[in-house]
């Protein structure tokens, strides 16, 4: 089976080959794009943020698209390709090895699925699967709702009606309601004048068992790397996930909560209604964030914060008297 069973990949070539202005000493073939902590001496991977330098000195990739400044934390086994901006590059670069996934495509494999491909499993009406979809027994699927190629639903589950999922891996006795959207592209651009960038997003979703997702949200898949929701995480309506982002486990998002791309979430995480959560942050465990607030750094375990930007409880209350 392909690592990348949702996206057809072109390649491998050789980093000569992907980057023809740059001196590069060893020119060996290069057979995918991954992040630093997930890749292999024959992948390529990309630094652009110290935030990431404990994995810069630790990947097993033989060569990093990564700037001047940024090199030097990068480990004696991996060289750098060095570019003005990491980003541009890395978009370009993707989407050479992967040329269709910038643009959700409409699947036109799309079928009424044969009850006797999937024994156990009840569908509404004007249901529609793709090819290689693997459906669990004892699943319910409701109207109207759309499940494309290679997406793999576990036992037990509910899925309701209208729902969307693509690019996605979702495990046992997950509850998905009326109108969802699982696994689309992500909001990935990189600006420019004359003509946006669009980013090809070429990772997947993965719901793990015993999930609930409510009414209407959204669950973007990742760019590279790929966007998780752990187990007995429960998510209120009109939630969105960003691309990349890292929900642990137990963890309760109420209604209309906003994740930005690549935060991690830690375990038993708690956040109230309408609050925001900034790009690249590391929400640690038991952690609590009141409805509202806007959270624009990372927080320790245990914390209690509210209000925007998003501060400790008690210093929240402070000065909240003092006006």
């Amino acid at each position: 089976m392909p690592s990348n069973i949702f996206f057809k990949k072109k390649g491998p070539y050789s980093i000569r080959e992907l980057f023809p202005k740059n001196t590069l000493k060893k020119n060996i073939k290069i057979v995918d794009i991954k992040t630093l902590d997930n890749a292999k001496k024959n992948d390529l991977t990309f630094f652009d943020s110290t935030k990431y330098s404990v994995f810069a000195k630790l990947t097993k990739a033989s060569y990093c698209i990564t700037t001047k400044k940024l090199q030097s934390y990068l480990n004696d086994n991996c060289k750098p390709v060095l570019v003005n901006n990491v980003l541009f590059s890395l978009a370009a670069i993707t989407k050479k090895f992967y040329p269709s996934a910038d643009i959700d495509y409409p699947d036109t494999s799309l079928n009424i699925p044969k009850k006797s491909k999937y024994p156990g499993v009840r569908f509404g009406k004007n249901v529609l699967v793709g090819i290689n979809v693997k459906i669990g027994k004892k699943t319910i699927i409701g109207s109207n709702t759309i499940i494309e190629s290679n997406v793999i639903i576990g036992k037990c589950c509910v899925i309701g009606s209208q729902v969307n999922i693509k690019n996605s891996f979702i495990g046992n006795d997950v509850v998905i309601q009326d109108g969802c959207k699982v696994g689309l592209k992500g909001f990935g651009f990189i600006p420019l004048k004359s003509k946006n960038i669009k980013f090809p997003h070429i990772g997947k979703v993965i719901i793990k068992n015993n999930v609930e997702i409510a009414g209407s949200c959204t669950i973007d898949r990742g760019s590279i790397d790929d966007t998780v929701i752990g187990e007995n995480t429960y998510l209120d309506n009109q939630v969105h996930v960003a691309h990349n982002v890292k929900i642990g486990n137990n963890c309760m998002i109420a209604g209309q909560v906003g994740f930005a791309g690549s935060s991690v979430i830690g375990d038993n995480v708690s956040i109230g209604g309408q609050a925001g959560i900034s790009g690249h942050l590391k929400i640690g465990n038991n952690v609590k964030i009141a409805g509202g607030s806007g959270v624009i750094k990372d927080i320790e375990d245990k914390a209690t914060v509210m209000g925007y930007p998003a501060v400790p409880l008690k210093n929240f209350i402070k000065d909240w008297k003092k006006n």
